[in-house]
């Protein structure tokens, strides 16, 4: 089940979402029981739910990436970001702690800026959100700058040095009580192709036996799971990448209550904990979010 204050975890109330994103509608079908669904085949279906429900439900109004990044579902986001106030309430006799004063670190923060979003409008938090890339860059701004409700409380800052993962972004002095971070967890182009691939095959294997044109939801479905490199895959995969985070994060120690990563591969986390353990960090956790089916995870840590 999703977490209880995942506005998500109920079915989707298309019609309403389609009252606050009128560009929604092109893109509802009707099902065969009279029930309304849309196509998760189709980019573009997928795309205009997600700024649906973040025009319904937190009044961001604009939202938009350029062609080829990553789209990510919305309600898995939130789910990270309500795991992590539980995680901070536990600090704060119980009570998730809202407002400014709490200051939160997304690294990779994308060209969609998702998890700033979801946080900022949740519970009042300030957030930084950092990439390596600058068409991210520019379109994260685009977002913010053309929201009244976030212009506020997200900056996005380049990371210009791929090695680094907090150096060159984290400023001198400065306080954050927690980073996230959803890290590329391929290994190579030809692995997050390979994966991209099955996706397609999924998607499109019920529609081939209704005799729906397979090239089209091939190349639908193609676009829809694009994305830039430095999103999908990075030497060594999320593994390397988050032992990289573990050791950087020692210099940071003092300026970071709360380092945490998403964790896809479950077979990773041993050599995870190795590698905080070899740290001599003992303050870990590893909080498990469900999805339907689909198990997911992060590890967090602090010293």
């Amino acid at each position: 089940m999703k977490h209880s204050r995942n506005l998500h975890k109920d079915s989707y109330p298309l019609t309403q979402l389609v009252q606050s994103y009128p560009a929604l509608q092109p893109h509802v079908l009707i099902k065969p029981d009279g029930s309304k669904t849309i196509d998760f085949a189709n980019p573009n279906g997928v795309k205009a739910l997600n700024a649906a429900l973040l025009s319904h439900y937190y009044q961001v109004k604009f939202w938009d990436m350029p062609a080829g990044y990553l789209c990510p579902p919305v309600p898995g986001r939130a789910d990270y970001v309500h795991y992590l106030a539980d995680l901070l309430a536990k600090d704060n006799q119980g009570e998730v702690p809202k407002g400014k004063t709490i200051r939160g670190l997304d690294i990779g923060t994308g060209a969609n800026v998702i998890y700033p979003i979801i946080a900022t409008r949740s519970y009042g938090w300030q957030m930084v959100g950092t990439d390596i890339d600058a068409v991210s860059i520019k379109s994260a701004n685009a977002i913010i700058n053309s929201n009244s409700v976030l212009t506020n409380d997200i900056d996005v800052r380049q990371q210009d040095n791929q090695r680094h993962i907090f150096s060159g972004v984290v400023k001198p002095n400065e306080y954050f009580n927690f980073c996230m971070c959803n890290p590329p967890f391929h290994q190579s182009a030809e692995q997050a192709k390979a994966v991209s691939q099955r996706k397609i095959q999924n998607l499109t294997k019920n529609k081939t036996k209704r005799g729906s044109h397979l090239s089209a939801e091939k190349q639908s479905a193609t676009l829809n799971f694009a994305g830039q490199s430095n999103e999908l895959w990075c030497e060594g995969g999320e593994l390397q990448f988050i032992q990289r985070m573990i050791v950087e994060s020692r210099d940071y120690a003092s300026q970071i209550r709360w380092f945490s990563s998403l964790v896809s591969k479950k077979d990773n986390l041993i050599q995870i904990y190795k590698s905080l353990r070899e740290l001599g960090i003992t303050d870990i956790k590893t909080i498990e979010m469900a999805q339907g089916q689909k198990v997911s995870r992060f590890v967090a840590w602090r010293f």
